[in-house]
């Protein structure tokens, strides 16, 4: 019997979709149920109808309800996603709100935002985690973000780490994962970012072009590392919607 397996993916702007880890999903038969409360879609009341859950970055704090809404709703998905163990994916922004729905912290960076490809390091607790333990020593990762996660979740396990952010990739519960970075973008799509956000970036002391060049320069092994996430993450989404419907 076929089963049919819908992540449930939330989008949180214009202009930062899936990506890379969509592409991935989809390639490996997963439907991506994509919802913009942006533009007025609605998001489903829970995640019944849905295998997994993936939550997307933003420019919008995780706290912002006022300019964004919808990010009370998106909190308390989350919540239920880890209390029936559905699979959940949070990204930058995606990752802060998991930490944040759960008990956790997030505050704006006191050294300016951290962007480009950074090497991220191997924590203990990658070692035999399903999604992130074949992640190698020293993977690039693709950075924009002005804010970090700077407590975890009580009970969460660090899995990555970087010198300028201390908490990349960490795990909450059997599984839930949340990571600081982008692992769905490539150069082009930074570029976009890098053309909106230039100002803000230099006026904080970074330099938007040479973290757009440093994307395209580690494209390969970006694209490598973390669709092999991706796909993961993906087996143990497709591990769930089979075991719910043996049930």
């Amino acid at each position: 019997m076929v089963v049919a397996v819908a992540v449930l993916v939330v989008e949180h702007e214009d202009g930062a979709g899936a990506g890379l880890v969509g592409e991935r999903l989809a390639a490996d038969g997963i439907r991506l149920d994509v919802r913009r409360p942006w533009r007025g879609e609605e998001l489903p009341a829970g995640l019944a109808d849905h295998a997994g859950l993936l939550v997307l970055g933003g420019s919008a704090g995780c706290r912002d309800d006022t300019a964004a809404p919808w990010l009370a709703p998106v909190r308390e998905l989350v919540r239920e996603a880890v209390r029936r163990e559905v699979p959940l994916l949070g990204i930058c922004l995606g990752g802060q709100l998991v930490a944040d729905a759960l008990g956790g912290a997030v505050a704006a960076r006191p050294r300016g935002p951290e962007v480009g490809s950074v090497p991220v390091r191997r924590l203990p607790g990658a070692a035999g985690d399903p999604v992130f333990g074949r992640v190698p020593e020293g993977a690039p990762a693709a950075q924009w973000h002005f804010d970090d996660i700077t407590r975890l979740p009580e009970g969460a396990v660090p899995l990555l780490g970087g010198d300028a952010c201390r908490f990349q990739a960490y795990r909450v519960g059997a599984a839930a994962w949340g990571v600081q970075f982008h692992p769905e973008v490539d150069g082009d799509a930074v570029a976009v970012w890098a053309r909106a956000d230039a100002a803000a970036v230099r006026d904080r002391g970074g330099d938007p072009d040479a973290a757009v060049a440093s994307v395209r320069r580690d494209g390969e092994a970006l694209r490598e590392v973390w669709g092999a996430v991706a796909g993961a993450w993906g087996g143990v989404v497709r591990e769930r919607a089979a075991a719910d419907a043996a049930r």
